[in-house]
């Protein structure tokens, strides 16, 4: 009955991989305050289920409950991570008619958005006009989109801007590291990195764990440290041959160390994403979901083999990252390969 516990069911449902039980909870109350329709609306933007977030949007305005920014916030979202300029532009002017004024995150969504459909000149056109300083999450997001789309020149300018701001997360320093790697250029990457260092900043270390039980198994990318890591590893074997069978085929590009191609295949193999789904698949029932969860953002072949397992195993299987859920069944990714 209550709208508060209501919200925070749904955002615990959501944000344990179960979007199922946060459309029963939200479905189920009898009364819903915006703190409850937001809460369903970054759940399902989370989940890569875009359509519904303008569903539930366009229930609201029926409705006559009105949007406050975080609302824009979870469309906005939405938006960006399914590659719909059109809608994202869209959304942000209908802020000004509620009356909203855009605050440095809505910019920064908007930044990223288009700075992850590739349209990079746009995105720097918005931050150079913002009515407001750019914050650090404005320009992380462009340079998110520079990453993305390997332009090192605009990173660079993008970092440039970054320093100018003074100390900040350890997060958009690897960025420009990797956006540099991902270009060759691997003496910049290190200098980039050589300044974390300086400045005593550690880079966070890659990590996904499981739940099993009451007990979570956390892995690292090349861990052995867990009880049935021969078991892992064999099962990672295995599944590779058939993977490759199937037509699957390592990109190493995303290895951003200069090491030849060999050590990069066997880099890319053991990625903590990867050591987590072989646990799960070794230890859950096959009629259950295998939800794992990781501290940064999939890397883009550890993602092309997920559905390539999901699709020789049978099984589903759910990834958060850093950003989204990622549902993969039969060789399919909810996020439809854009995230």
């Amino acid at each position: 009955m209550s709208s508060f516990v209501g919200s925070s069911l749904i955002s615990l449902y959501s944000k344990c991989g179960v979007i199922g039980g946060s459309y029963r909870v939200f479905d189920e109350a009898c009364v819903k305050n915006l703190g409850m329709w937001n809460a369903m609306l970054i759940a399902c933007a989370q989940h890569s289920q875009t359509e519904k977030v303008f569903d539930l949007f366009k229930q609201m305005e029926g409705l006559g409950i009105k949007p406050n920014f975080i609302t824009f916030l979870c469309v906005l979202y939405a938006c960006s991570h399914a590659g719909l300029v059109e809608k994202g532009k869209h959304y942000f002017e209908l802020m000004k008619e509620y009356g909203i004024e855009p605050g440095d995150q809505h910019y920064a969504s908007l930044v990223d958005l288009f700075g992850r459909a590739g349209k990079l000149q746009e995105a720097l056109s918005i931050i150079r006009e913002m009515p407001i300083q750019p914050t650090e999450s404005v320009w992380g997001a462009f340079l998110t989109g520079c990453r993305l789309h390997g332009n090192t020149e605009l990173a660079a300018y993008a970092a440039d801007r970054i320093f100018e701001l003074g100390p900040v997360s350890s997060g958009l320093h690897v960025l420009l590291s990797n956006a540099y790697a991902a270009a060759g250029r691997y003496e910049d990457a290190a200098k980039a990195r050589k300044m974390l260092r300086d400045r005593g900043i550690k880079k966070e270390t890659g990590l996904s764990w499981v739940e099993e039980g009451n007990k979570v198994h956390t892995f690292a990318a090349g861990d052995r440290s867990n009880a049935k890591a021969k078991e892992i590893y064999r099962k990672l074997e295995e599944l590779g041959d058939e993977m490759e069978r199937a037509g699957y085929i390592a990109d190493t590009s995303f290895v951003l160390r200069e090491v030849n191609g060999e050590e990069k295949n066997q880099t890319i193999r053991y990625h903590s994403e990867r050591l987590a789904v072989a646990f799960g698949l070794i230890t859950f029932p096959s009629d259950r979901p295998i939800r794992v969860m990781k501290n940064l953002r999939i890397c883009g072949d550890c993602h092309t083999a997920i559905k390539f397992m999901s699709k020789c195993t049978g099984r589903v299987i759910i990834v958060r990252d850093n950003n989204r859920f990622h549902h993969f069944e039969d060789g399919k990714c909810s996020c439809g390969d854009y995230w």
